[in-house]
């Protein structure tokens, strides 16, 4: 018997291996400039794509606290390799609930808070939709902003909700349509699950004021909506980790019931260690312990129990007030060479005169910043100088520094100039 006969009636084109089957995925947006800004050889090549902080030299950066606590780690004989607890590493679940809500927080003093350790931001939405899906009634939708993050959208679908947006951004005064925002709200039925950025808001930049924040509150409360916040950049927006999490601590104190996904990828740097939270806010502390029990029964088979390392390393900087302070520190100076990127493009563009407005290059916060360019515009950005960003006009304004940003300025003018931004 030859073997090899079988072998390709099996492995053929007529076979009927459902595998042969599955279709190609499109390349993700955002990867997929990653990819190709690799393989351009130009010396003048620039990438505003991706979401993750670089210096001014353009370089990655591990912080000084990180580095700090990693050397303790490995120096620490009495840590092991044994799995963590479902939730997670309990020290970094405590820590990481009073960095969102404060320590003085009533939720956290009266035990209304259900928190596990999650694959950073996208393991928490995961989860916490895996949640929603299971314990609330059939048919919940869950709303996010138009524009939002990409994978909100992939994210509710592959839980199984329905899934829709409500105004957020005006194009046309590149800010908060707070208006349009609060009037799709107000016509969501009772029990709509709404997806707030709670600060930097990606992809645009644009966030609520105080007293903005204060409306969206009022109408969740009034039309007994769900709030879940999607907390990437605490102290990425302001420097401040306080003011950053306004907007959590406002709906966490409000009796509204609260979701919150954290991230220390942006923050920390942490971005391959996938650490951070789903933090749920209870009316009471034996409902608290009933979601704490269904989260750690929603995680189970769907990964078994977090990895130690980033919560370890997450869990000593909060835990020491030396390396805290630090911490501060760093995160403040990131912060603030934002705001110099941005104030230093508007500059330029002032300086060649580009035509149009570009004070919400100013008004915009944290890592992202939607230019208002067409897509017709980031085509010959990307085609004439090389510069990488989402066909959005969103740009990360940490690929921008002090040896490219008069290039990039050049580039944007010339796009500005050259194309209609109607086309």
């Amino acid at each position: 018997f030859d073997i090899s006969l079988l072998r390709v009636e099996i492995m053929g084109e007529n076979s009927n291996n459902i595998l042969r089957d599955i279709p190609e995925a499109p390349e993700d947006a955002i990867f997929g400039i990653s990819a190709a800004y690799k393989a351009d050889t130009s010396p003048d090549k620039v990438n505003l794509g991706v979401g993750a902080y670089r210096n001014d030299a353009g370089e990655p950066v591990v912080l000084k606290v990180v580095r700090e606590a990693e050397i303790r780690l490995v120096h620490d004989e009495s840590l092991r390799k044994e799995y963590l607890p479902i939730d997670g590493l309990p020290q970094f679940r405590t820590l990481s609930a009073q960095l969102l809500l404060g320590k003085d927080s009533a939720p956290l003093r009266e035990g209304r808070v259900a928190i596990a350790q999650a694959l950073s931001g996208t393991g928490a939405l995961r989860v916490g939709m895996e949640l929603i899906r299971r314990f609330f009634p059939e048919g919940t939708r869950v709303v996010s902003s138009n524009p939002t993050w990409g994978n909100h959208k992939a994210i509710v679908e592959r839980s199984g909700l329905a899934y829709s947006t409500y105004r957020y951004y005006d194009p046309a005064t590149r800010g908060l349509n707070l208006g349009g925002m609060l009037e799709d709200l107000h016509a969501l039925p009772a029990g709509t699950v709404v997806i707030l950025h709670a600060v930097a808001h990606n992809p645009t930049g644009v966030d609520p004021s105080r007293e903005g924040w204060d409306q969206i509150l009022a109408v969740v409360r009034e039309r007994q909506l769900v709030a879940f916040l999607d907390c990437a950049y605490q102290g990425f927006g302001s420097g401040c980790l306080e003011k950053d999490a306004y907007a959590i601590r406002l709906f966490a104190e409000s009796g509204v019931p609260t979701l919150v996904a954290q991230s220390y990828s942006k923050n920390m740097g942490l971005y391959s260690e996938r650490v951070g939270t789903i933090t749920v806010v209870c009316p009471t502390a034996a409902s608290a312990a009933a979601v704490q029990s269904q989260l750690k029964k929603v995680i189970r088979p769907m990964y078994s129990n977090p990895p130690r390392n980033g919560a370890y390393i997450v869990a000593t900087i909060l835990g020491d007030p030396q390396l805290l302070t630090g911490w501060r520190d760093e995160l403040a100076a990131m912060a603030e060479r934002v705001l110099a990127m941005r104030k230093a493009l508007y500059d330029h563009l002032q300086k060649l005169g580009t035509p149009g407005s570009w004070e919400h290059i100013l008004n915009q916060a944290g890592m992202f910043t939607f230019t208002g360019l067409s897509p017709a515009q980031v085509e010959s950005v990307t085609k004439n100088f090389h510069i990488y960003l989402l066909k959005s006009g969103r740009i990360n304004m940490c690929g921008l520094n002090s040896s490219n940003i008069a290039y990039v300025a050049k580039a944007f003018d010339d796009a500005v100039r050259k194309i209609p931004a109607s086309m």
